[in-house]
């Protein structure tokens, strides 16, 4: 995926004629599990290997789910290099933005003032969901608090994550829209790869699948086209 060729261009558009800025995009969800760090992680080490600054903030202080698995890679020696830190706070994080081209927000697993203060700054919002109506249920009842809190429809999308079947896809897809949502194009498959790529350090589109590659790489480009049409 050539990232740096679509940031590029999503800036230029954004602010033409001035230098790039941080790109923000936040991963958000009132449950645990449902795929933040796993989204995080895949968009770092894209935007890395393609030569960006990126920088994954991991809000969860007491779990610490991607700057354990940074580490992890790092002592595996696994290339390129992505870079992970914990912050206590939402603020703490957004004071170092403008270090980075891509600040990638990896909110704790709870609603809290935080997740309203990252969604006004964001560029995009994303709520990775499961396809169990146990999943889809808080996560709509999620946007709808930030979209009365003022925060644009546009700005907010969900990516679905462990899907089994066709047929739970569009089902998922079908609750999402009726609840007057978008879901990015593509979407993550329930299989044992994934969890042990990540397992070792690697992200969700380095496993030793070339298909199950493509489809974690198709729903990471799906969030930077995503941030392009906002633009």
């Amino acid at each position: 995926m050539d990232y740096r060729k679509h940031v590029v261009y999503l800036e230029s558009i954004a602010y033409p004629g001035t230098p790039m800025t941080t790109t923000i995009i936040a991963f958000v969800s009132q449950k645990g599990g449902v795929g933040k760090s796993t989204m995080s992680r895949a968009l770092a080490r894209e935007a890395a290997n393609n030569g960006l600054k990126a920088k994954i903030a991991d809000l969860d202080t007491q779990q610490g789910t991607s700057v354990d698995w940074q580490r992890t890679r790092l002592n595996n020696g696994i290339e390129p290099a992505v870079s992970a830190e914990a912050y206590a706070t939402a603020a703490h994080a957004l004071k170092l933005a403008k270090q980075f081209d891509l600040l990638i927000i990896d909110a704790p697993a709870r609603t809290s003032k935080g997740t309203l203060e990252i969604a006004r700054v964001a560029d995009l919002v994303v709520q990775p969901t499961g396809a169990s109506v146990d999943d889809l249920r808080p996560a709509v009842r999620e946007f709808h608090a930030l979209v009365k809190a003022g925060i644009p429809k546009s700005k907010l999308t969900f990516a679905l994550n462990r899907i089994g079947t066709p047929a739970e896809e569009a089902e998922a897809r079908n609750y999402i829209a009726e609840a007057g949502y978008t879901a990015l194009e593509g979407c993550l498959l329930e299989r044992p790869a994934y969890r042990k790529a990540q397992n070792t350090g690697y992200a969700v589109t380095e496993t030793g699948y070339v298909g199950l590659n493509a489809k974690a790489d198709a729903l990471i480009q799906a969030m930077i086209d995503e941030v392009g049409d906002n633009g």
